[in-house]
């Protein structure tokens, strides 16, 4: 434990770095910083330009992420990195992503006005690509950088609006894809000691609970059916009685009922879980108000941190289809099931955020993501990592996002007091 009062976070440097941030970004909209594009690389840039001001190490690697660095006192330790995204969804908002690289900014900046260092180096990681409207793969730059990152995806993902390869927009900006397409790893388990990701959330609870922010105890997993979809038979509303109907959106409305009523009964059982039908639909130009549905489109998002909930939901979904289909004579075909597994924060990291928000009197409570985020590319890679949120209100990934910088400054002290614990 270090001795001394706790060094202030720079927010107000932050603070100017948000505002440069929107007025260079903005898309008249909402904010729009395209992954290996303009915007994001004002970002980098940006960090980049003061960190330099503040007479820190700055460092690229082969996939362009960035890295700001503190040297602590023992230079052979490993590294302590603080970081998130930069790039944005198109008309998205300021501070998803960027929030968490202005904490780490702001954090190692009030250490170094305070002429504090820690054991081992304190480095801020600005990730390229994580926001996937653009390139539609999870964790790209943080992947790359940690040598997980699969070698097709650099030439069989293409960005969205321009349709080039990843390995082309990475060229285009003096990278060295090859480098990524060997799996090297700019990042491993043997020289960096923890991951911290600090972002805004992304729904509501901290707003409703009036809180400024929130320890994160784990991401959750998913198991996702993007394209399912129900097969009766078209028919005349008013011309089939119901014993010969083959209706595929009655099918459909008694398969949700029956899965939303699943999910009440593994929540009153103490396990959080939640289910979302993401995409519903019928063939407009089938499907008329004279005509029974032959078929139902639909998407179904289920989520949780445990595992053996989210087994629980896919053994009841197979158990039910079977007699929706006999007893509606419907035909289910729910498609590749493309979810991932649930990433539970370090304990460590986690227990230490917890006790740097009561060492600081600052009120949170601890709290699932529901979305995904770069940590997880870290906790798969074996380094342990952990999250915090800031209050933010209007969701996420539009120009409506409101995070307060008094709930963002909270945030930063949470941060600092707990790498204050381990100088």
């Amino acid at each position: 434990m270090a001795a001394g009062a706790v060094p202030e976070p720079d927010v107000p440097l932050a603070a100017r770095l948000f505002d440069r941030l929107r007025a260079q970004t903005s898309d008249g909209i909402g904010i729009t910083r395209a992954s290996y594009g303009e915007g994001e690389q004002f970002g980098h840039d940006l960090v980049a330009a003061s960190g330099r001001d503040l007479g820190l190490e700055v460092a690229t690697d082969f996939a362009g992420n960035l890295y700001v660095t503190l040297p602590g006192r023992e230079r052979s330790a490993k590294r302590l990195i603080l970081g998130s995204h930069i790039d944005s969804v198109p008309q998205g908002g300021n501070f998803d992503g960027a929030a968490g690289v202005l904490a780490g900014l702001a954090v190692v900046a009030g250490l170094k006005k305070a002429e504090a260092t820690l054991r081992e180096d304190v480095t801020v990681m600005a990730i390229r690509a994580e926001e996937t409207p653009w390139f539609p793969y999870s964790f790209l730059g943080s992947r790359a950088a940690l040598g997980t990152l699969p070698p097709e995806v650099l030439d069989r993902v293409k960005r969205s609006d321009t349709g080039l390869s990843l390995a082309e927009h990475m060229r285009a900006l003096g990278f060295e894809p090859e480098r990524v397409r060997r799996r090297e790893r700019y990042l491993t388990p043997g020289n960096t000691a923890a991951f911290i990701e600090v972002h805004i959330e992304q729904g509501p609870v901290l707003v409703e609970e009036n809180l400024p922010v929130a320890v994160v105890t784990g991401i959750q997993g998913s198991t996702r059916w993007r394209h399912a979809r129900i097969t009766g038979r078209y028919g005349h509303s008013g011309g089939v009685p119901r014993r010969y109907r083959r209706d595929a959106v009655a099918a459909f409305v008694e398969f949700a009922h029956r899965v939303d009523r699943r999910w009440i009964e593994i929540e009153e059982g103490g396990t959080q879980m939640v289910a979302t039908f993401c995409v519903v639909s019928t063939d407009p130009g089938r499907a008329t108000m004279m005509r029974i549905a032959g078929e139902v489109a639909f998407g179904l998002d289920v989520r949780s941190t445990s595992p053996e909930a989210l087994a629980e939901m896919d053994r009841f979904i197979a158990g039910i289809i079977p007699e929706i289909e006999s007893r509606r004579r419907v035909t289910f075909d729910l498609g590749p099931n493309t979810g991932v597994r649930p990433a539970l924060a370090d304990p460590g990291l986690r227990a230490g955020l917890v006790a740097a928000a009561r060492a600081a009197g600052i009120p949170f409570r601890e709290m699932p993501s529901g979305g995904g985020h770069d940590t997880q590319a870290f906790l798969e890679a074996g380094i342990p990592a952990a999250m915090l949120f800031v209050r933010n209100e209007n969701d996420s990934h539009n120009p409506d996002e409101a995070m307060a910088i008094e709930d963002f400054a909270q945030a930063c002290r949470v941060l600092m007091g707990m790498l204050w614990a381990r100088a």
